[in-house]
């Protein structure tokens, strides 16, 4: 009995000292998740800052292991002392810089429309977006994280609000900040 048993061991220990796959072992690999944030932003006039909520989502290491896609939704609603308002639609590359422990540090392009409604209801407008920006994740756990997030959006179209006349105008520039939390599915 013995025999059999210390046979029947001796047979399953090279499949068990195989049987972990290497993404395990380094963290890399695909993966999705979704958020939400609640984000604070210069509208690019006045002191005036709008904030609202917006909802993420990133698939990484797609292409490459630190390369990725990341798409954004951003209602800039809440406080609109003249009755101003942003939104965005955003989607691009993110690119992991560097992995700390249970951080991990990402630079992003995003591109999309930018909609907008001006102080005191004066006009409203839809513009193209390049945003430049960078996020950092701290992992809580296998699925959950924290994330904050910096963004400068450039609407290289959009007429702005200073009275320009006869200079053009240079566009709008909102920038501002984002945390939330985000579940990683995989």
């Amino acid at each position: 009995m013995l025999k059999k048993l210390a046979g029947f061991v001796l047979l399953l220990l090279p499949m068990s000292l195989t049987a972990q796959v290497a993404t395990a072992t380094e963290g890399g690999g695909q993966g999705l998740s979704f958020g939400a944030e609640y984000s604070n932003f210069s509208p690019d006039w006045g002191h005036t800052r709008l904030q609202g909520i917006a909802v993420v989502g990133d698939l990484d290491g797609i292409f490459l292991k630190n390369l990725g896609i990341e798409g954004e939704a951003r209602w800039l609603n809440f406080n609109q002392p003249s009755g101003e308002t942003e939104q965005n639609y955003l989607i691009g590359p993110r690119y992991r810089l560097y992995r700390y422990h249970k951080f991990s540090f990402y630079a992003k392009f995003l591109m999309g429309g930018g909609f907008i409604t001006y102080p005191n209801k004066i006009g409203t407008g839809s513009y193209f977006a390049y945003v430049p920006g960078g996020t950092v994740e701290y992992h809580l756990n296998h699925h959950w994280a924290v994330r904050g997030d910096y963004e400068y959006q450039t609407w290289p179209a959009a007429p702005g609000l200073a009275f320009t006349y006869p200079r053009p105008s240079r566009g709008l520039t909102p920038n501002g900040f984002s945390a939330g939390v985000s579940y990683h599915l995989f």
